[in-house]
């Protein structure tokens, strides 16, 4: 099985370097970018599976990669948030925008390679510490859009038309000019945002409400 491309985005070049340094030998690295213009333009370039996310950053941060790259793009990679930060609401707040996992800098490269390919195969993936606040953020009931369907992006709302066809992934894809991964990471995101738990119900859902004719 290849290893996942990897795009490194943090705003300090010598932090960057030496994630780069631990996970060459692991990983296939993609790239680096230093901001979020630059990270929004090396996800369009690069296609990574996997974005390592800084959540501080002096033009935006994490959460506005993830926006930018949901509203905008065709390329819908898995990102881990990678931060110093270890407080809640920061762990919170790239969870809530979309983030797959969340660790913090002080990760040994071997333990962060895992991190990475757990993420890639699907796995939510959280420093010890961190995982207690988002059971917490995340065992209320989530407030509703006024309609459930306002809350995907374009790409989503086309992906789970296809669904609804009864269409798979691969079917998706070629359909679509995207990868598989990607299909599956709006899948991925479509199920967080439904509130539901597996494609099967995902299927159900969007039947019930023709949106597969």
């Amino acid at each position: 099985m290849s290893s996942p491309r990897v795009l490194i985005v943090d705003d300090h070049q010598l932090f960057r370097s030496g994630v780069r340094a631990e996970l060459e030998p692991l990983l296939d690295i993609a790239g680096e970018a230093a901001g979020v213009e630059e990270a929004v333009r090396g996800i369009a370039a690069t296609r990574p599976d996997v974005v390592l996310l800084d959540v501080h950053m002096p033009d935006g941060g994490g959460v506005e990669v993830i926006r930018r790259v949901a509203a905008g793009s065709d390329h819908a990679p898995l990102f881990l948030a990678l931060s110093v930060s270890d407080a809640a609401e920061d762990v919170i707040a790239v969870i809530r925008a979309g983030a797959r996992g969340y660790v913090t800098k002080n990760i040994s490269g071997p333990e962060l390679a895992d991190a990475v390919r757990r993420v890639s195969d699907g796995d939510a993936v959280f420093s010890p510490r961190l995982a207690g606040f988002v059971l917490d953020a995340f065992a209320g009931p989530a407030p509703q859009p006024e309609s459930e369907l306002d809350a995907l992006t374009p790409r989503e709302h086309e992906v789970l038309q296809h669904i609804a066809r009864g269409y798979m992934y691969k079917e998706i894809a070629l359909r679509l000019d995207i990868s598989p991964k990607t299909v599956e990471a709006h899948v991925s995101s479509v199920l967080r945002k439904l509130q539901l738990s597996s494609r099967h119900e995902l299927t159900r859902w969007a039947a019930e409400r023709g949106l597969g004719l």
